[in-house]
């Protein structure tokens, strides 16, 4: 059995977990001194450890041996979301971690139902984003910030736009070797405004077949296309 990934700031000789980390590795994990863990940083180094004492809900663990990993894209990929009702941003920063994504950016769009997003469900969706990329092996976390309107997207050396009338496909249009933005846009998707917006900023209007998705499996999808889809 793989040892179990734990996420700290900063990898240190001997360090002590604390906080919801230490009582997932206890109460859920039943870690116990002797254990081995992996522990990330969020930065690209990781380290085999071993938990070396458990007292007061927290435990201390000794790194045996500490290196770089990366299991990310070949460049930086962000998201711009239009923010989503109900649990659909979770499932959106969840699956998107587990995709690659480098920094999940919210955006306040005309035609999103969500105009705001109160504090704690954004710190939720950071915690959200640790938990994925615990899971899926992620060596660096990605980002969650925003909201900001979608005016306040900037220039992008390479944006694509997920829109139903576009011709274009993804592999006709990016190159996996320079950084990439994506945009996705609420339920009842972007306005030809913001279409054109984005469009001035350097997003390339895609198409992602035929059929109508729903804006959070629009989002996966299009992230599948530029990270799995290209084999990272």
């Amino acid at each position: 059995m793989r040892p179990h990934r734990a996420y700290v700031p900063q990898i240190e000789d001997e360090l002590w977990i604390e906080g919801r980390e230490a009582a997932h590795l206890l109460r859920v994990l039943r870690a116990r001194p002797g254990d081995r863990l992996t522990l990330f940083d969020g930065q690209g180094q990781e380290a085999q450890a071993r938990v070396v004492a458990v007292e007061s809900g927290r435990l201390r663990v000794r790194v045996e041996a500490r290196y770089s990993a990366s299991r990310e894209p070949l460049a930086p990929v962000t998201l711009y979301l239009a923010l989503l009702k109900g649990e659909k941003l979770v499932d959106v920063v969840r699956m998107g971690t587990e995709l690659g994504a480098s920094r999940f950016v919210l955006l306040v769009s005309r035609r999103a139902v969500a105009k705001a997003i109160r504090p704690q469900k954004l710190e939720r969706l950071r915690r959200v984003a640790v938990a994925a990329a615990k899971q899926s092996g992620r060596t660096r976390l990605p980002e969650v910030q925003g909201p900001i309107p979608v005016a306040q997207v900037p220039a992008v050396e390479q944006g694509l736009l997920a829109h139903p009338n576009a011709g274009a496909r993804v592999a006709e249009v990016h190159d996996p070797t320079r950084p990439v933005a994506l945009a996705v846009g609420p339920e009842g998707g972007f306005t030809a405004e913001e279409v054109d917006l984005l469009v001035a900023r350097g997003f390339t209007p895609v198409t992602l077949g035929t059929r109508t998705l729903r804006a959070e499996t629009a989002a996966c999808a299009l992230l599948a296309l530029v990270t799995a889809g290209s084999g990272r």
